[in-house]
């Protein structure tokens, strides 16, 4: 085990659990990396104004330099610092707050979800994408492709993905700057969400603007369905858990969070958590690890309903805390009730981990009969 290795294994908060207890900031000599796992780590670490998302050497992967999803990667607001990401995230953060619940269970409603493996899979990766992409102003039709485009997307943010993986990003990428192009352009487009973030953005650089209009759909993707991924494990482990979908959910991302890790680089000589840091530095943030301190939370391997000051890390936290919550865990609520309602068998179902260095999304398959 390792602490990258941790975010797909069966259980890995006993492991956490040991890294917490052999000091909150450590170096790990075999990934060449300091690993924050406590509370009190993490929480530094993310608000510390010399520790970037991003090398100063490697604004954007290798990997993608080259083609048009690197320049929506460099574009991206959780990928930069300073004005190229407070500037974006002024401009699309208010809005979400103001989606209504409602209208979202609607916008999940109107999806046919069966009971199966393959019905829920299609409930965890494709609903969320299409609510968001309807949200901004997209017809059905369009929806149904731009969310495919974001599958296709996704691949750019991962060092797992293949060379074919990466040249179907490139593809994808372009063709979801046309489709934002042209949405931006239609002054038909009733969307209050779409029309509030363009009233706010504070910049005529368009490009900068449909990057991180992909990247609302590109971070709904995955971090979504492991919400909703791990609600549904939580369940099938013990039904009894389930009283308010709400409360639930909450408690399912601080227990067992979609995000288990994320990384920051140190840009300048910093101290943090006692420990002497030098730029080129990097850090693993365990966000997982921090949700289970106990000097974050009264008895945190406890699934607790009903627990009081609930604290997490979950969705970050600081300057590059995750703008879209408030939506995630609606468009979760939504799914959530409506795949309760056509009561699935949740003994016929199996799950594995999807590849990931930092995410945790089961993957569900129907159980083979022995």
């Amino acid at each position: 085990m390792d602490p990258i290795i941790a975010a797909t294994h069966a259980d890995p908060y006993p492991y956490y659990a040991q890294l917490r207890a052999e000091g909150g900031l450590v170096f790990h000599q075999g990934l060449n990396l300091w690993v924050a796992s406590s509370a009190t780590a993490v929480a530094a670490v993310l608000a510390h104004p010399d520790c970037h998302v991003r090398p100063v050497g490697e604004p954007v992967p290798r990997t993608i330099v080259e083609g048009l999803a690197g320049e929506v990667f460099g574009r991206l607001m959780r990928m930069n610092e300073g004005e190229r990401q407070r500037c974006p995230r002024s401009a699309i953060e208010p809005g979400l707050a103001l989606i209504d619940p409602v209208e979202i269970q609607a916008l999940v409603s109107a999806r046919l979800i069966t009971p199966d493996a393959e019905g829920l899979s299609k409930a965890m990766f494709y609903g969320p994408v299409c609510v968001v992409a309807t949200l901004l102003g997209f017809s059905p039709a369009q929806t149904r492709v731009v969310n495919q485009l974001t599958a296709d997307f996704v691949a750019c943010l991962s060092p797992l993905s293949t060379p074919l993986q990466l040249d179907r990003t490139h593809k994808a990428a372009e063709q979801l700057r046309g489709y934002f192009f042209e949405l931006l352009d239609d002054p038909d487009v009733r969307s209050p969400l779409l029309n509030g973030i363009k009233q706010r953005f504070a910049s005529s650089d368009n490009e900068m603007l449909i990057a991180n209009l992909i990247g609302l759909c590109s971070q709904t993707y995955e971090a979504t369905a492991g919400l909703i991924g791990n609600a549904l494990v939580a369940l099938i482990r013990d039904p009894l858990l389930l009283r308010d979908v709400d409360s639930f959910l909450a408690e399912v991302q601080r227990l067992d969070p979609s995000v288990q890790n994320t990384r920051r680089f140190v840009v300048a000589p910093c101290v943090i958590d006692g420990i002497n840091l030098n730029p080129g530095d990097t850090l693993l943030v365990l966000l997982a690890s921090a949700n289970r301190d106990p000097q974050l939370n009264d008895d945190p391997d406890t699934f607790l309903l009903d627990r009081p000051n609930r604290r997490s890390f979950t969705f970050g936290a600081g300057r590059h805390q995750c703008p879209g919550q408030t939506l995630a865990l609606s468009i979760a609520s939504a799914t959530l009730r409506q795949i309760l309602a056509i009561k699935p068998d949740f003994g016929c179902l199996t799950w594995h981990y999807r590849p990931s260095l930092n995410g945790r999304i089961p993957m569900f398959v129907e159980a083979k009969n022995t």
